[in-house]
């Protein structure tokens, strides 16, 4: 599996913003992919050092439009910390 097929999209929400200042970042990713899968992807892409991956399976929500319901899909979610020497991500910083 590439680094490419594990990280599916960064995650920009309010709680994700607030982690920025200490180099926590956070990124949809492949439901598949484990812990170790997930920093070494990080690293490739990035160019930087992890020190940790925290993972939350999320499930899809309830939605209606008009009498028919459905659930959104299922998501993987990876927070990752990165070392304090290392650099930042450069799409992340161009947001705040």
């Amino acid at each position: 599996m590439f680094a490419e097929d594990i990280i599916i999209k960064p995650l920009l929400t309010e709680k994700g913003y607030d982690g920025l200042a200490d180099k926590k970042y956070m990124f949809i990713v492949r439901k598949s992919a484990d812990k170790t899968q997930i920093k070494q992807a990080v690293e490739k892409l990035f160019g930087v050092d992890v020190k940790y991956v925290n993972t939350v399976n999320c499930k899809g929500k309830l939605k209606r439009m008009g009498r028919n319901e459905g659930y959104t899909p299922d998501y993987k979610k990876a927070i990752v910390q990165l070392t304090a020497d290392s650099k930042a991500i450069e799409f992340f910083n161009s947001l705040s």
